[in-house]
């Protein structure tokens, strides 16, 4: 089983210009001019190229991870019981978590107002394909949508949900085989320990990806892609830091450790999300750094996987602020039992549409559609700025999910305190992803 290598000698520091949080931030800051001063050549298609290749490079490995890190701890488990524990405590956490992300949107929205007095165009004829995907999610859809065609398919789409059922499943039945199932175990923490070794290998090129993303961005939307927006995007911003801050910081302290401490230790993982607009580019290292923070295997197996369907808190607060947003922005006014209905149906709709490229914009659509319909076509006015509002929903949902990781293995009594403290106050190199794990 693989776990943190436990040395007693402590590797001295690392070059500054090698350390790999700060070539990701060289590689932002160098995007950005790039994109400034030569929007031509920065939106062009071998640009856009390099952020998108590096975020296929990441996702090529997550299937895999998933399986080995799910099947390998649900594998160890003596008592059978403990998975569905820990399954219904992550479900109960994400659902309350997720209640204050909707209602933390909301009350901002309705104190600072940013649509009021709103005076940009939009096209509406732009939102379509969002709204008719929206208009097709079905709840059964969602449902039937979890089980794979076949294993292989479900590996092959790369689709965390399905990943994660086949993994569950697979490692019940070995589990079930005992003693007789100890070589494919074996083998499957051998296989684990040589995929986070491909992602030590990927993860080199993260700031070159940061670069390429980060670059076609401005290159493609530039400042005047702000505009009258820039208060929405600073409203989501400060709003996203708040939950961070406030909310994830108290059930960070509630659990025995400082949020501000864990945003440092993950800082890598940060800077890449913030670079290419892709909380899934981090995956990866994010399971890899809660187990080396002190959390069991099986518990970051169930919560961080699941957590990226069920637990965007990102994506909650900009479906309400941005909801009321358009009704602000389009002068129809909401009542209070309108604004409850938001969020209820928010919170369904945030689950309807993982793994779909574009969720975020999608399921705001569907909330419009179920709530006000006559406010979709108002979607078109923050259509040009979803990009901009796409990276702080993912900085936010990696966060939350990395925080309760650490929260629902603290609840199961397998958060090694020692290990915590240590990676949260800088006793290991959290980006030494090579050294990391060992087999055992």
């Amino acid at each position: 089983m693989t776990s943190v290598s436990s040395g007693t000698a402590m590797a001295p520091p690392k070059p500054w210009y090698k350390v790999l949080y700060i070539q990701v931030l060289i590689g932002l800051v160098l995007g950005v001019i790039v994109g400034w001063l030569y929007p031509d050549f920065a939106k062009n298609d071998w640009m856009k190229a390099i952020g998108d290749g590096f975020v296929k490079l990441i996702r090529m490995a997550i299937a895999p991870i998933i399986f080995c890190t799910v099947v390998a701890g649900i594998a160890h488990i003596q008592e059978v019981s403990k998975v569905g524990r820990v399954a219904i405590k992550a479900l109960f956490y994400f659902e309350i978590v997720s209640t204050f992300a909707l209602g933390l949107g909301l009350l901002v929205a309705d104190v600072l107002k940013p649509g009021a007095g709103f005076s940009g165009k939009s096209d509406a004829a732009a939102v379509a394909t969002y709204a008719k995907q929206a208009s097709e999610m079905k709840p059964v859809d969602f449902v039937l949508h979890i089980i794979p065609d076949s294993a292989v398919g479900a590996f092959a789409a790369g689709d965390i949900l399905q990943v994660l059922l086949f993994s569950i499943l697979f490692g019940f039945a070995l589990m079930a085989l005992g003693e007789r199932g100890h070589t494919v175990r074996s083998l499957i923490d051998d296989l684990a320990h040589a995929m986070f070794g491909v992602i030590a290998i990927i993860v080199k090129a993260a700031p070159i990806g940061a670069f390429g993303a980060m670059a076609y961005t401005i290159g493609r939307f530039g400042p005047q892609a702000l505009g009258n927006l820039a208060g929405l995007i600073a409203t989501f911003y400060v709003t996203a830091i708040l939950f961070v801050v406030i909310v994830l910081g108290i059930i960070a302290r509630i659990a025995g450790f400082s949020i501000l401490k864990f945003l440092r230790y993950i800082k890598d993982e940060l800077l890449i999300v913030l670079g290419t607009s892709s909380s899934e580019s981090a995956l990866p290292q994010l399971m890899e750094k809660m187990e080396r923070a002190g959390c069991s295997k099986s518990v970051v197996g169930l919560v961080v996987p699941a957590g990226y369907s069920f637990n965007l808190d990102g994506t909650n607060i900009y479906m309400t602020l941005a909801t009321l947003f358009i009704a602000q922005a389009l002068n129809v006014p909401l009542t209070f039992g309108e604004e409850m209905t938001i969020l209820v149906v928010a919170m369904l709709t945030s689950k309807g549409a993982s793994g779909i490229t574009g969720a975020g914009f999608i399921t705001l659509a569907a909330t419009l559609a179920a709530v006000r319909p006559e406010l979709v076509p108002g979607m078109a006015i923050v259509l040009g700025i979803d990009k901009f509002m796409s990276e702080c929903r993912a900085l936010t949902n990696i966060c939350g999910n990395g925080v309760a990781a650490v929260v629902i293995a603290w609840w199961e009594n397998e958060l090694d305190r020692d290990k915590l403290k240590a990676a949260l106050d800088g006793g290991v190199d959290p980006s030494n992803v090579e050294t990391a794990v060992t087999t055992g």
